[in-house]
């Protein structure tokens, strides 16, 4: 019996063992089949490709726009998104904003350059996973320019943006001294893959064929669609992005030389209503040039409410001031106050102070002329008597003894030179031309101005 038992024991081991075995190795053997039906190596096909406009000028209502189309193609999961590249530059500022932005999104970006991407807009392109141009495009002059279009030399500058372009161009694995061409003339840089040789003193500017030639660009594309077929993305749908009508307004309202008008409306509008009471129009349009100002900082996300509240603070102490003194303090806080919020609603608050200034001076200008030739509207005119009440316009502060030239009559007290007479008979207040008449003496009326009677002695 016990053998029995230890034979049928042993059997009933291995045959426990080989079910468990062959149970784990199926079990794995399914879930490595399944595993790429769970694990797809492409993304869906739903996944759009998003196409975001990068036109006009380079500057903050551009800059909010990508933001919020960045992240917009974030909640779509994007597949892939293609900048639209059609601008002459802007704002350097701007522009390394949006660089940052572009190399930290988390999906693959692809700059089609169908225009122009000179200065801010090469920046621009660099910064993308790759660029595809358009035949008779061009990319690179990125010379840093003043607001008038001028070259800036300072060194510091210069090195600054041509360091930004090199670094661009390095992350991509493009060749960084073309980048730093594009920037500094006095770079020079020899391209054999096109046998040309820029010198200094020139900067660098690419066609769509030589950029294509030297690596900076991927592919020459006619349009939208050949792009999207270069990256193999053609059975993806396609989204593009448009600005609202919000921010295209807004977009051009945050310009800096508009930004500077709407100031100089606002603040000689107000100025011009606020001395000159009576006349609306001037208030009106003030208001307006300031809402427009807010408006515009306010929707491409640089203004809040707080800027807002404390402008009309400032504004309501300006003109609590002009009708309560308060030995200025209520001026100085209110000028303060609005000019602060001003500035502080601005992206960049060093040219929001320049643009503030700058419009302060204009403002006062036309402040000055205009209180000149209205000044008799002015609100000092609510604390000073201008107007003359004289003979001429009908006004007499007395009656007039006119009625008395020439009537004689007696020196009731000696006149020295004044003194009282009885002319016919009434008792008046009379004055000599200076000389000396005593009491009794016959007089004549010689002369009348007002209540002033002025009388000489009667030669017999």
């Amino acid at each position: 019996m016990p053998i029995h038992a230890g034979v049928n024991t042993g059997w009933f081991r291995w045959f426990v063992l080989w079910t468990v075995m062959l149970a784990h190795l199926l079990g794995l053997s399914t879930s490595a089949a399944a595993s790429p039906k769970t694990l797809p190596s492409e993304p869906p096909q739903s996944a759009p490709v998003v196409i975001i406009p990068v036109h006009q000028t380079v500057e903050t209502g551009l800059q909010k726009f990508i933001e919020r189309s960045l992240r917009e193609a974030e909640e779509r999961r994007a597949v892939h998104i293609i900048l639209d590249i059609d601008t002459l530059g802007g704002r350097v500022d701007s522009a390394e904003e949006i660089g940052e932005m572009i190399r930290g999104s988390q999906i693959p970006t692809t700059a089609f350059v169908h225009g122009k991407a000179v200065s801010a807009g090469s920046y621009i392109a660099l910064n993308a996973t790759k660029i595809a141009m358009e035949p008779g495009s061009s990319i690179g002059a990125a010379a840093v320019v003043d607001v008038t279009g001028n070259a800036i030399d300072d060194a510091k500058v210069v090195a600054h943006w041509a360091s930004e372009m090199r670094a661009a161009a390095e992350m991509r694995g493009r060749n960084p001294k073309i980048a730093e061409a594009m920037v500094d003339k006095n770079v020079g840089v020899t391209m054999p893959e096109i046998g040309r040789t820029v010198e200094k003193g020139q900067l660098v500017s690419l066609s769509a064929e030589e950029a294509l030639k030297v690596g900076y660009s991927e592919k020459l594309a006619a349009n939208q669609e050949e792009v999207i077929r270069f990256l193999g993305l053609e059975n993806h749908p396609v989204v593009n992005i448009e600005p609202s009508l919000a921010e295209k307004i807004a977009r051009f309202l945050t310009l800096p030389w508009v930004s500077m008008i709407l100031l100089f409306i606002g603040i000689a509008g107000i100025a011009i209503e606020l001395f000159l009471p009576g006349f609306g129009v001037p208030g009106i349009v003030g208001l307006l040039g300031f809402t427009l100002y807010f408006f515009g900082h306010y929707i491409v996300g640089f203004a809040e409410v707080e800027h807002i509240v404390f402008f009309v603070l400032g504004v309501l102490l300006l003109i609590i001031e002009i009708f309560v003194s308060s030995f200025g303090i209520l001026g100085i806080l209110g000028a303060l106050s609005l000019f602060g919020s001003v500035i502080t609603a601005a992206y960049n608050t060093e040219q929001a102070a320049w643009n503030l200034a700058i419009a302060f001076v204009f403002a006062a200008v036309v402040v000055g002329v205009t209180m000149k030739y209205f000044q008799h509207r002015g609100v000092w005119n609510r604390f000073i008597l201008r107007d003359k009440l004289t003979t001429e316009q009908g006004y007499t502060s007395t009656v007039s003894r006119t009625d008395l030239l020439g009537i004689t009559g007696v020196a009731l007290t000696p006149l020295r030179p004044s003194g009282s007479a009885r002319i016919g008979e009434e008792k008046v207040d009379v004055v000599t031309e200076g000389e000396f008449i005593a009491s009794g003496r016959r007089i004549t009326v010689v002369h009348v101005e007002g209540m002033r009677v002025v009388v000489k002695e009667q030669v017999d």
